[in-house]
C-alpha cells in the first residue's frame, strides 16, 4: 500500500491537502448574479438550465467559508456570494424560511424542506467562523424558522416537507433530513455554545439508535407521520436521490461519524456512555461495509441494499465513499484499532483509482457496478461538500463540527 493513503502519513497529508485545493478550485463558478448556487456540471461550468437550488448554496457556503479559513484565493467573496442568495432571491420573505430552489426563469420550486433548512443552518455557523458579511442574520433567521417550523420538540425528531406557504405538513417523515440535523444542531451547539442544540442532537440519535438496533443495524429511512417505519417505500423506485429504497450503507456510515462527534463532545467524563456510543457506531459502520463494500465482486460501495443486506442498487456514489474516508478515519482516532486505518487506505486507493477525475477535477459522482461513470441519479457534479469534508475530516478534531475544527488550527 503506498503511503499516500496510509493516515498520518507525510504523504497522505500532502495528498488530502493537493485535493483540498483542487476541490476548491473547482467550484469557483457555482454563484448567479442572484447568489443562488448553479449545479455544477463535470468540468465545472455550471449547468444553468438547472433550478439554483437552496441546499446546494447552502453547501457551497460552508465550503467556501472553511475555504476562506484555510486561506484560499477568492473564497470569501464566494462565500459571500452564497449567502446574498440565501438572504435575497431563495429566502421567503412572505411565507418565511427559504424556497427549495428557483428555475432558470425563476419561478418558485414548490415546498419547503426540511433538509434545506437544516443545511441553511450550517452555512450561517461556517459563515460566521469565518466572518462571512450576513452570515450572523442568515443563523439566526434558520435557527428561528426551524425551531418554529421543523423542530417537533414533543417527538425529539424533525418533520420533512411543508408546501411552500408553510400551511400544510406533509405527512412524510424521514431521517436523511434528520441526520443533517444533527450535522447543523452540532454546529450551532459548537459555534454559539448553546448546549440545547447538542441535547437535541442526542435525542434524534437515541430515536435512530432504538431503528437501527431492531433491524440489524440497517437503519429504516422512511417513516409515516406517526413515526412508524415504512420499509416498502419506493421500491418502485429504488435509485431515487433523496428517498431509495431500502437501507442506504452510506447513511448508516455518516450516522456513525456524527454519533461519535456527538458522544465525544458528550460525554468526556463519563467512560461507560462514551464507550456505549462508539461501540453502537462502530456496529453501524461494519454492518454497512459488511453489506455494500466490494459486495458484488469490484470496489465500491453499493447504494443501497435490501433489509437482508443484499445490494438493490449497485451503483457506487461518490458521497457514500466520502463518508466512508471520514468515518473510518475518525473511529481509528478514536478506537486505535488498525482495521479502520487499512478500510481508509482502501478507500482513499478506490478514490485515487476509480472515483478521483484527474482531467476536469473534482470526483466522479456516480458510477456503475464496473465503476463506469454514469449519471442517472447523479449527472454531473453538483456541488463539493462532501468530497471537501472528506479530505479535511481525518485531519480535524474528532469531537467538533469541522469548520469550528478548522477554525481552531
Amino acid at each position: 500500500m503506498k503511503n499516500m493513503y496510509l493516515i498520518d502519513a507525510d504523504e497522505n497529508k500532502e495528498y488530502m491537502k493537493s485535493l483540498t485545493d483542487e476541490l476548491l478550485n473547482f467550484g469557483h463558478k457555482f454563484p448567479s448574479a442572484g447568489g443562488g448556487s448553479y449545479y455544477l456540471g463535470d468540468d465545472g461550468t455550471p449547468w444553468v438550465e438547472r433550478p439554483r437550488e437552496t441546499w446546494i448554496t447552502c453547501r457551497m457556503v460552508h465550503v467556501y467559508s472553511i475555504g476562506t479559513m484555510l486561506g484560499h484565493e477568492g473564497a470569501k467573496d464566494l462565500a459571500a456570494a452564497g449567502i446574498k442568495g440565501l438572504l435575497g432571491e431563495l429566502n421567503d420573505k412572505k411565507s418565511g424560511g427559504w424556497y427549495a430552489g428557483l428555475t432558470k426563469d425563476n419561478d418558485v420550486l414548490p415546498n419547503k424542506q426540511c433538509y434545506a433548512h437544516a443545511f441553511v443552518i450550517l452555512a450561517g455557523t461556517s459563515g460566521v467562523l469565518a466572518g462571512i458579511p450576513g452570515a450572523k442574520e442568515l443563523l439566526d433567521e434558520a435557527l428561528k424558522v426551524y425551531d418554529e417550523k421543523f423542530w417537533d420538540d414533543v417527538e425529539g425528531l424533525s418533520v420533512d416537507t411543508w408546501n411552500t406557504d408553510f400551511d400544510v405538513l406533509d405527512d412524510y417523515r424521514g431521517l436523511n433530513a434528520n441526520m443533517h440535523t444533527v450535522e447543523a444542531f452540532l454546529a450551532a451547539a459548537d459555534v454559539l455554545n448553546n448546549e440545547e442544540y447538542r441535547k437535541r442532537a442526542g435525542r434524534i440519535i437515541d430515536r435512530v439508535l432504538v431503528w437501527a438496533e431492531n433491524n440489524n443495524y440497517r437503519i429504516p429511512e422512511h417513516f409515516t407521520k406517526n413515526w412508524m417505519p415504512d420499509l416498502e417505500c419506493n421500491k418502485e423506485k429504488p435509485d431515487d436521490p433523496f428517498k431509495p429504497y431500502g437501507a442506504t450503507p452510506g447513511h448508516g456510515i455518516e450516522w456513525a461519524r456524527l454519533i461519535t462527534q456527538w458522544a465525544t463532545s458528550t460525554y468526556e467524563n463519563s467512560e461507560a456512555e462514551l464507550d456505549k456510543y462508539i461501540g453502537i457506531a462502530q456496529k453501524l459502520y461494519n454492518r454497512a461495509i459488511e453489506d455494500a463494500w466490494n459486495s458484488d465482486g469490484n470496489p465500491g460501495i453499493a447504494y443501497t441494499t435490501d433489509w437482508e443486506g443484499k445490494p438493490v442498487v449497485h451503483d457506487r456514489m461518490h458521497w457514500t465513499l466520502a463518508e466512508a474516508i471520514n468515518t473510518s478515519s475518525v473511529l481509528y482516532r478514536v478506537t486505535g484499532n488498525k482495521k479502520y486505518a487499512d478500510d481508509y487506505a482502501e478507500f482513499l486507493q478506490y478514490l485515487e483509482e476509480k472515483v478521483h477525475d484527474k482531467v476536469n477535477g473534482s470526483w466522479f459522482h456516480q458510477l456503475d457496478r464496473n465503476n463506469e461513470v454514469i449519471g442517472t441519479v447523479w449527472p454531473g457534479k453538483s456541488d463539493i461538500y462532501h468530497a471537501l469534508q472528506a479530505t479535511l475530516i481525518p485531519y480535524s478534531d474528532v469531537n467538533l463540527s469541522i469548520a469550528v475544527s478548522i477554525s481552531n488550527r
